[in-house]
């Protein structure tokens, strides 16, 4: 019973991120969770993650007008596999600008 309000949880994530998106939610196996002309998105929904912690730094330390992200290095693996965390407003603040300023990328 946990494993499908889990499941739940987890499409009631990924129709809110397709709505805020204005995307599709696709959500089948083996497919995206949420297609996306830019980004094809794997959505997860938990109650408590690691880079929360690492997050709250990243905000702490952040310069006016800038934007803050955590960058995960894995040992061993090649630096530009790293992973790059940022907050979905963030995200929707680079992809409007970008639709309205695409000289700038």
């Amino acid at each position: 019973m946990n494993a499908n309000k889990n499941r739940q949880r987890g499409k009631r994530a990924e129709r809110k991120v397709a709505k805020i998106l204005k995307a599709k939610r696709v959500g089948i196996l083996g497919k995206s969770d949420v297609e996306h002309p830019l980004f094809s998105f794997e959505v997860k929904s938990r109650q408590k993650f690691i880079a929360e912690k690492w997050f709250a730094q990243a905000v702490k330390n952040c310069e006016k007008d800038k934007i803050p992200a955590v960058i995960v290095h894995i040992v061993g693996r090649h630096y530009d596999n790293d992973y790059v965390i940022i907050r979905l407003k963030d995200l929707i603040n680079i992809l409007d600008r970008r639709q309205y300023e695409p000289e700038n990328f």
